[in-house]
């Protein structure tokens, strides 16, 4: 029996949640579905940058080059090649918390800007993991503590700016502005994200 889907795809339409003592996986809408040989999976992992759910990533790895383009940081921060495992909705939801533009040139980027972003991207990360979604929002920002409805998206989870465009931010009010990245949606906050 082949190790590999014909087509080079397994099909995954629906979430996958893998977990052991030490590791998990969630899968989620993949380009592709694989199973790997140990020597792929080792050719894989040599192309990938540092994940922020590891302990052992180093994101001076990243940072290097992200100090050193020109490229979008958005865009940077989506490329798995220089950091790990982010997607969509942690880039644009770290990037507001940050008060940083999508926009803005990886080699604008502070040392000390990168290093509370890279924090803030394990710590949504990490909290992802453990609830098994996503909640970037400060506690003073939930439902509750502003006396506002709670987000409805397939999605789940409280975010500031992912999927909300037209919405007006929690934090200052100005709607949410939406944009096209790579082929990909950017939210943000022209006013808590200006610079």
């Amino acid at each position: 029996m082949s190790r590999r889907p014909r087509s080079g795809r397994s099909g995954c339409d629906s979430p996958l949640r893998l977990t052991s003592d030490r590791h998990w996986l969630d899968l989620r809408g993949p380009t592709a579905c694989e199973l790997l040989t140990p020597p792929e999976v080792a050719a894989l992992r040599d192309r990938l940058g540092p994940d922020p759910l590891r302990a052992d990533a180093d994101p001076e790895r990243a940072y290097a080059r992200i100090r050193r383009s020109a490229t979008p940081l958005a865009a940077l921060l989506l490329d798995q090649s220089v950091v790990a495992g982010t997607g969509l909705i942690f880039v644009v939801e770290a990037l507001f918390r940050a008060g940083l533009p999508p926009l803005l040139p990886g080699r604008e980027l502070t040392p000390a800007g990168w290093a509370e972003l890279w924090a803030d991207l394990v710590a949504l990360m990490t909290v992802g993991v453990e609830r098994g979604r996503i909640d970037t929002v400060r506690d003073v920002h939930l439902p509750e503590a502003m006396g506002r409805a709670p987000r409805v998206d397939r999605h789940g989870g409280e975010v500031y700016v992912y999927r909300r465009p037209g919405a007006p931010c929690h934090v200052c009010g100005t709607e949410v502005s939406r944009g096209a990245l790579a082929g990909r949606n950017l939210y943000w906050c022209a006013t808590c994200q200006a610079r």
